[in-house]
C-alpha cells in the first residue's frame, strides 16, 4: 500500500482548463508596487498579476524559504519542536530585524519558529538553519535545491533571512507565490504562528531570564478580517515587500507584493488584490470519497483488482460560471489484463463543464495482480470443484 499512500499524498489534481489569468492592462486595481501577483492556492492558478517575472530582492519574505524547510524537517523526523537549540556567536550578530538572541542562549524549535514568523528574527533564522544544516551556508544550498524543485527558476538565495541586497540573491513574485503556496498547503501549521499578533518569549542568559514580546510585521492581522499569513521583509534594495494568505469562504488566496514604494502601500495594495481574488473565485472541489467498482482482471492470480482515486479534484472559475453543472465520468475499461501493479494508472475521472473538459483525476489499481501461469489455473478449477 505505500505506493497508494504515496499516490494520494502527492498533487496529482490535473487542471485542464483554467480561463485567462487577467493582467494590470485588463483590471483597474490600485497597485503601487511595480510588481505583483494574485494566486489561488489549492489549484495554484494565477487570477492576476504584474510585471511578475521580474528578479527583485526579497530581503525578509526569504523566510518563507527557511520556514518551508524547517517544516519539512519537522515533517521527516529529522527535528522536533521540543529540540532545545543554542545560538552560536555568528547567529547573534545579524542585524536587522531580531529578537536579540544571546550566544550559548537556549530555545526551543517552536519559539524560534515564532521569532521568525512573527517578529522576523535574523538570528533566530540562522540560529535554525544552523541546526538543521550545520551551517548557514549548507542551508542556503538546501534553500536554492528545494528552489529548483519547486520551478522557482528566477531564484538564488544567498542567505537564510534576506538581509542580503545582492545580485545572487534576487527572485521574483512569481518564485514567492509558488513558495508559499508549498509552505500553506503542505503544512498548515505554520497558520498557528502566523496569525499571531503579539506572544511573549523569555530569553534565559547567564543574566538571568528576561521577557520579550514578539510583535507581528504583517499589519493585515489587524486590518484585513481574512488574514492568515504570512511574511514581509524591506531592505533599501528590496523596499516594501508582502506574501499574504487570506481565506474567505473556504477559498484560500496568496498576494504577493513586490518592492512597493512604502510600507502602508505594500498592505493596502495586498488588500486590493484579495479583494478583487474574493469577488470572483468560486471553486469546485470532489475529494472524491465515493467508490469505485473493481476492474475484471484477465490472465491473472486474482480475478479481480480494487481501484481508487489517485486524489482530490479542484477547479477554480473566476468567470462566473455554475459550477454546479460540473459532472464526472469514470473511464476505465471493463477488464483489464494481468500483471497489474499497484498505483499504476488504470483509468480516469474526466471533469467536464459546458462540454468543456475543465480537468482529471487518475483512476489508479489498488492492488498489484500477478500473471497467472499453469499452476495457477490447475489451483482454481480444483477450487471451483470443490466448492
Amino acid at each position: 500500500m505505500k505506493k497508494i499512500a504515496a499516490a494520494l499524498l502527492a498533487p496529482i489534481i490535473i487542471f485542464c482548463h483554467f480561463g485567462s489569468v487577467v493582467s494590470a492592462e485588463e483590471v483597474s486595481l490600485n497597485i503601487s508596487a511595480p510588481s505583483a501577483i494574485l494566486m489561488e492556492a489549492s489549484t495554484g492558478q494565477v487570477i492576476y498579476e504584474r510585471n511578475a517575472e521580474e528578479r527583485l530582492h526579497p530581503a525578509s519574505i526569504t523566510k518563507i524559504m527557511t520556514l518551508l524547510l524547517i517544516f519539512e524537517a519537522l515533517e521527516e523526523g529529522k527535528i522536533s519542536l521540543t529540540d532545545q537549540v543554542a545560538t552560536s556567536a555568528y547567529a547573534q550578530s545579524m542585524g536587522g530585524s531580531q529578537v536579540f538572541l544571546e550566544e550559548g542562549e537556549v530555545q526551543t524549535v517552536d519559539t524560534l519558529i515564532k521569532c521568525i514568523a512573527v517578529a522576523s528574527g535574523n538570528d533566530a533564522a540562522v540560529a535554525m538553519a544552523e541546526y538543521i544544516a550545520g551551517s548557514e551556508e549548507e542551508f542556503v544550498k538546501k534553500m536554492n535545491q528545494r528552489a529548483k524543485e519547486l520551478g522557482m527558476a528566477q531564484t538564488t538565495f544567498e542567505d537564510c533571512c534576506g538581509l542580503t541586497d545582492s545580485e545572487g540573491h534576487m527572485t521574483t513574485a512569481r518564485d514567492v507565490a509558488l513558495m508559499s503556496r508549498e509552505l500553506i498547503i503542505k503544512h498548515p501549521d505554520i497558520y498557528n504562528y502566523t496569525k499571531i499578533w503579539m506572544e511573549d518569549i523569555v530569553h534565559e542568559t547567564a543574566r538571568g531570564s528576561t521577557p520579550f514580546t514578539l510583535s507581528s510585521t504583517n499589519k493585515l492581522l489587524k486590518q484585513y478580517e481574512y488574514t492568515t499569513g504570512l511574511k514581509t521583509g524591506s531592505t533599501n534594495a528590496a523596499k516594501y515587500c508582502l506574501s499574504a494568505t487570506a481565506r474567505k469562504n473556504d477559498i484560500d488566496l496568496i498576494a504577493v507584493i513586490m518592492k512597493a514604494p512604502d510600507p502602508k502601500g505594500r498592505f493596502s495594495d495586498a488588500v486590493s488584490l484579495l479583494n478583487y481574488g474574493f469577488s470572483v473565485s468560486n471553486v469546485y472541489k470532489d475529494e472524491n470519497k465515493d467508490s469505485l467498482n473493481d476492474q475484471q482482471i484477465e490472465g491473472g492470480v486474482e480475478e479481480s483488482v480494487p481501484l481508487v482515486y489517485g486524489g482530490t479534484f479542484q477547479y477554480l472559475d473566476v468567470s462566473g460560471k455554475n459550477l454546479s453543472q460540473v459532472t464526472k465520468e469514470i473511464k476505465v475499461a471493463e477488464v483489464g489484463n494481468a500483471p497489474v501493479e499497484e498505483g499504476q494508472k488504470a483509468g480516469e475521472a474526466v471533469y467536464m463543464l459546458d462540454g468543456t473538459k475543465i480537468g482529471s483525476v487518475d483512476i489508479l489499481y489498488g492492488a498489484s495482480v500477478k500473471e497467472a501461469v499453469f499452476k495457477d489455473y490447475i489451483w482454481k478449477v480444483l477450487v471451483k470443484f470443490w466448492l
